[in-house]
């Protein structure tokens, strides 16, 4: 898994409208919380992405933006939105290919680490998590992140 201060690999993949998306277009407006997740419709999964849907307007609020990745179609992805009323982005990494650059891909290639980022416009890793099982550690990233933005006042103005 990729550690804080490395650059995040670039990378380019469907969101759940079927429109090309890279990590540069994510970052264009601020700082991404990239989050791996291994299924949609799964127990955990629905869980996790119903917290952090909760936790939305927090996010957008200090101007971070949260997006999913899993390797399922954009079909499953649209469906899974709609079904839970999720308000980001989910990505379609069906080959693996992204899961595999950001160290998150399951033992011997099976499955998804269950893995979020926070990703500095310029790339850089800033820090990261790890809990295959234990969603409330993510869940508390991201109000950690969303603190520390807060406290340091660093809510982004737009760019013309």
């Amino acid at each position: 898994m990729l550690k804080s201060g490395e650059r995040a690999p670039e990378f380019e993949l469907r969101d759940h409208t079927g429109r090309d998306v890279s990590l540069s277009d994510l970052l264009a407006d601020g700082p991404v919380i990239l989050y791996f997740y291994p299924a949609d419709f799964t127990p955990g999964c629905t869980r996790e992405a119903c917290t952090i849907r909760d936790l939305s307007d927090e996010l957008l609020s200090v101007g971070l933006t949260i997006v999913g990745i899993s390797p399922q179609d954009t079909e499953s992805h649209s469906r899974f939105r709609q079904k839970y009323g999720l308000p980001f982005s989910l990505l379609s990494d069906t080959e693996k290919t992204v899961i595999r650059m950001y160290g998150v891909d399951g033992p011997l290639g099976f499955g998804v680490r269950r893995a979020t980022f926070l990703i500095d416009q310029d790339r850089t890793i800033r820090a990261s998590v790890l809990a295959d099982l234990r969603i409330g550690k993510h869940a508390d990233f991201i109000r950690e992140a969303i603190a520390l933005r807060e406290a340091a006042g660093m809510k982004l103005q737009p760019v013309d």
